[in-house]
């Protein structure tokens, strides 16, 4: 398992191959296994595999193939609604229409998913993440009918990859441990923490086909832009507001 753990890969390519129901199932319930608040369990996951759906969540996503091409699409939601509903009818007041509420049920659903995923990699299946899922919460839940109580929070395709790509640079683990207490970082860590990201050709070319000086421009002025953080902020709050996480 820990083999595979640093094998990872993001899988955009898939097979015309369909993942067997067993398999699946075990992958679920390796997600159910995972660590939950209270043992709550407040998440659910949306299984699709119908082409006619996955093709209604493409717009939400930005249009990526891999939602149409992986044989499965796994949402993975913070729920509340079943948790409340089984308060009330056990005579209990529930308090749930809050933030705290659905950052933890948020983090249930993040836990269950990477589960699916290491369990999937286990088996000889591809992932990917789409980060796709926040920006465009409203949409989803229309698409997959959640009720209020229920917010999307990550969506992972799953099939038999159909590419090999290679694996993705991560920051050197200085980058991202610090021992006792936090280490705040001088001008000379952030240099040498990124020094070998911005030194790969990959980077270096972002940084050239979009006519900027750093790699770190690339992200606060393409990728990541302000205004569409902005943007989408106040939409994901506001369907947090709908879905009555927030007063």
């Amino acid at each position: 398992m820990i083999n595979t753990i640093f094998e990872h890969r993001t899988i955009r390519k898939y097979k015309n191959k369909p993942v067997d129901a067993q398999l699946l199932q075990t992958l679920l319930e390796a997600g159910t296994r995972a660590s939950t608040t209270g043992n709550m369990q407040v998440y659910s996951i949306v299984v699709t595999t119908d082409a006619n759906i996955k093709q209604q969540l493409m717009p939400a996503h930005f249009n990526q193939p891999m939602i149409n091409q992986a044989p499965v699409v796994l949402t993975f939601c913070a729920d509340f609604n079943r948790f409340k509903k089984w308060c009330i009818q056990r005579n209990a007041e529930p308090g749930y229409n809050n933030f705290i509420s659905f950052i933890t049920a948020a983090i249930d659903a993040l836990l269950a998913a990477q589960n699916v995923c290491i369990a999937a990699e286990a088996n000889g299946l591809g992932i990917c993440y789409l980060g796709t899922v926040i920006y465009n919460a409203d949409k989803i839940i229309e698409t997959l009918k959640l009720p209020k109580g229920v917010v999307p929070i990550a969506t992972v395709t799953l099939g038999y990859p159909d590419e090999t790509p290679e694996l993705t640079d991560r920051l050197p683990l200085e980058a991202v441990i610090h021992h006792e207490v936090y280490k705040d970082y001088t001008p000379a860590d952030i240099d040498r923490i990124y020094a070998q990201k911005e030194s790969m050709e990959l980077y270096k070319s972002f940084v050239e086909e979009n006519r900027l000086e750093t790699l770190a421009q690339v992200f606060t002025d393409v990728r990541y832009k302000k205004s569409d953080n902005e943007y989408f902020s106040s939409v994901l709050l506001k369907t947090l507001k709908e879905q009555g996480f927030i007063e």
